[in-house]
């Protein structure tokens, strides 16, 4: 199979080809299982200055949660037009950069399987943090690439895929002394979560008070909004976390910079709910299967987008924490009080 095949690898080469000038395609890594040989590409649009304020959107980490890289091109396509007429997103793009990858594993997209083709979950497939406390099985294990939720042979290291996104973050993001990112999931629950790290752990990470004051900005913002902010660890913890290892390297080598990675995990036992079919497909469990509930959850997450791309552009909105013990008690109090 070739990347012409995929039709979210070719609608992202539609798009990058519109951007023309604005943006900067980069193919991270090829990724080879038996007669697969898929791309891993990326695309950077504002300025070249890695130390601006920057915006990143992933998706497709799991193979079967193709509406992650359905959002991601959603986003993207709506970023393409609004550089074509919009003077306002043009200015902010000069001092600030955004950063997409839509598809993280094409090779399991292409499989159909959540894992990619050697087994292993690539959310969980990081060095393990000595002080990790992951829930049985679902958090990562190594007993088996047949088992769901596998972490990889620590030996063997990170999996091509894996590095390569850890490759492009560290290379574009974490020089900048403020970034948000954006992971894009499905698969858990009915309510659409909005995580924030640490999954490794019930304890509260260093940047509560900006999370919280960031919380209170979306709420200000988008007062009608659906998403459950909270950390991952409410729901379960886990090994491995991309995010972790990310943040945990960046505050150990640069403390004074912000980067906070944010999973957005998509209700979707709400699509099943309502269509219980869907549930007798591979797919049906992790993809609104529906064409008009592919079309409204794509409209859906738009505005969340808007917000978190100005909030990257304005970051003393919400990182100037003058109060930050007393926001930091706040934070503690919505978010952990009841771990006590």
């Amino acid at each position: 199979m070739s990347a012409s095949q995929l039709p979210e690898l070719e609608r992202f080469a539609e798009l990058c080809a519109r951007l023309g000038p604005h943006a900067r395609r980069e193919q991270l890594a090829i990724v080879e299982h038996e007669r697969l040989a898929l791309p891993i590409e990326a695309v950077v649009l504002g300025t070249e200055d890695r130390s601006a304020p920057t915006f990143v959107v992933i998706g497709g980490v799991h193979g079967l949660e193709r509406i992650g890289t359905e959002i991601v091109l959603a986003f993207l396509a709506t970023v393409t037009a609004l550089l074509e007429w919009d003077g306002l997103v043009r200015r902010a793009l000069q001092s600030m950069r955004l950063v997409m990858v839509p598809l993280v594993n094409p090779v399991g997209m292409a499989l159909g399987l959540r894992s990619n083709g050697r087994g292993v979950d690539l959310m969980r497939n990081a060095p393990v943090h000595p002080r990790t406390h992951a829930t049985m099985l679902v958090g990562g294990h190594r007993l088996s690439p047949r088992l769901p939720w596998f972490c990889g042979w620590p030996e063997l290291g990170m999996e091509v895929e894996s590095a390569a996104l850890c490759d492009l973050v560290r290379r574009e993001v974490l020089g900048a002394q403020v970034a948000l990112l954006v992971d894009v999931h499905s698969g858990f629950g009915v309510v659409d979560r909005l995580w924030f790290p640490w999954a490794r752990t019930r304890r509260p990470i260093p940047h509560l008070p900006e999370m919280y004051r960031l919380k209170q900005l979306l709420d200000r913002t988008l007062p009608n909004h659906v998403y459950r902010i909270e950390p991952q660890s409410r729901s379960y913890t886990a090994k491995g976390d991309l995010w972790d290892h990310l943040y945990d390297e960046q505050l150990e080598r640069h403390p004074e910079r912000t980067f906070l990675p944010l999973t957005l995990e998509l209700g979707s036992w709400a699509w099943v709910k309502k269509n219980p079919r869907q549930a007798l497909r591979a797919i049906g469990s992790f993809h609104p299967v529906l064409p008009h509930r592919l079309r409204r959850t794509l409209r859906r997450h738009m505005p969340l987008f808007d917000v978190l791309l100005r909030a990257t552009a304005a970051p003393e909105a919400w990182t100037s924490t003058s109060a930050r013990d007393e926001l930091a008690r706040a934070a503690f109090e919505c978010w952990y009080a009841g771990d006590r």
